[in-house]
């Protein structure tokens, strides 16, 4: 049986973005004490952090410095090398171990380990050269999206190929990097799942989140997603079975299509998520919550939405007109979350306010209203 961890135990987290610092209020409010490796000064993290250690994510004495200090260790991205973990994880408690980052931040690796699972992703082909570029078109066709294999975020590191004279800057980008080619997916809806395993082999989902992207990035996530009940019994399923089969510790957001009746998985991500931020005011346990209480041995909470939900991600841009619309009465009951980051750049996640309410029909034109005159 695993060792439970119980505050206040110090954990130790690689990196520290938002993902962290919301992850650390939660691990805060149980009264566990928080360390953090990140490369600069007095990130959203480390503003509340007991320990704070800056190095670079390869920096063997550091990491091992944090490892060493924490009683238990997670990461809140995939862009630290799995060598990396591996290596932590043979040193001290990293329970998620080094798969997760493994498949994850390789989307090739991904997308072959979901095939292999048992489960339908979009058509896909290898192009580890512009010179493979126009097999892997033959075999997947027109439309389809070129995505560098690893790294790229948020619309970055793609090109959408409509026709043939697309290929030239699409031959750009895979000469710079190797790459796969995916087919669209005629999908009805983007959804995510949130689903956690603990160390104990213990799994719990949260329902499905629907999605609306606006240039690759997330703007909007809500609850309940408009799906059919079977719909939501396959999208958990899928989670659950995805998550046993690969034999995932802690928290997965799996990015789904909905196709009539199916689900199509477009990607994982081995941390908590975007999509899931909405958990923290919507449900009685969050999703950075249910991570903490999975790497530390504690048993998980059963999610339960506490009422309709919308959340407005906001980016650099958005910050402005967000407080200024938060002042008024008929906004002002939206949660706001602010992330501390350094400045407001345009594209780039600093924030998100979600809208709770039973009222369902309040709720919806309350996000009617506030996005009538949202900046770009």
């Amino acid at each position: 049986m695993s060792e439970v961890i119980l505050p206040p135990a110090m954990i130790g987290i690689i990196g520290g973005g938002q993902l962290g610092r919301m992850m650390a209020i939660a691990a805060r409010q149980m009264g566990y004490r928080i360390g953090v490796l990140e490369p600069g000064p007095n990130g959203p993290l480390a503003q509340i952090a007991d320990l704070e250690i800056n190095a670079a994510y390869d920096d063997e004495h550091a990491l091992r410095q944090l490892l060493d200090a924490s009683a238990v260790t997670t990461y809140e991205f995939e862009n630290i090398s799995a060598e990396t973990v591996a290596d932590l994880a043979a040193h001290g408690n990293l329970p998620q171990g080094p798969r997760p980052v493994a498949i994850t931040q390789h989307r090739l690796l991904e997308k072959n380990a979901i095939n292999e699972a048992g489960f339908e992703t979009a058509p896909y082909a290898n192009v580890p050269t512009a010179d493979s570029l126009d097999s892997a078109v033959a075999q997947i066709g027109y439309p389809a999206i070129l995505k560098t294999v690893t790294g790229g975020y948020d619309g970055k590191g793609q090109r959408v190929l409509s026709a043939a004279e697309d290929l030239l800057q699409a031959r750009e980008l895979v000469s710079d990097s190797p790459c796969i080619l995916e087919g669209f997916v005629p999908f009805d809806k983007e959804i995510s799942v949130i689903v956690t395993r603990s160390v104990t082999g213990e799994i719990q989902t949260f329902e499905p989140v629907e999605n609306v992207h606006k240039n690759g990035i997330l703007h909007l996530s809500m609850v309940p997603a408009v799906i059919s009940a079977e719909v939501v019994a396959k999208a958990e399923a899928v989670a659950r079975g995805l998550m046993e089969k690969l034999d995932f510790i802690g928290t997965l957001a799996i990015e789904m299509f909905v196709v009539g009746d199916d689900i199509v998985i477009n990607e994982l991500a081995p941390r908590p998520h975007n999509s899931g931020h909405l958990t923290i005011d919507a449900h009685n346990v969050s999703q950075f919550e249910q991570h903490i209480r999975a790497i530390s041995g504690l048993p998980l909470v059963a999610p339960q939405r506490i009422a309709p939900s919308v959340m407005v991600n906001l980016l650099g841009q958005h910050v402005d007109y967000a407080l200024e619309q938060w002042q008024k009465p008929e906004y002002g009951w939206g949660k706001l979350h602010l992330y501390g980051k350094a400045e407001n750049k345009r594209d780039r996640k600093v924030g998100h306010l979600t809208f709770v309410n039973s009222d369902a029909d309040l709720l919806s034109d309350t996000i009617t209203n506030f996005l009538a005159d949202f900046p770009d």
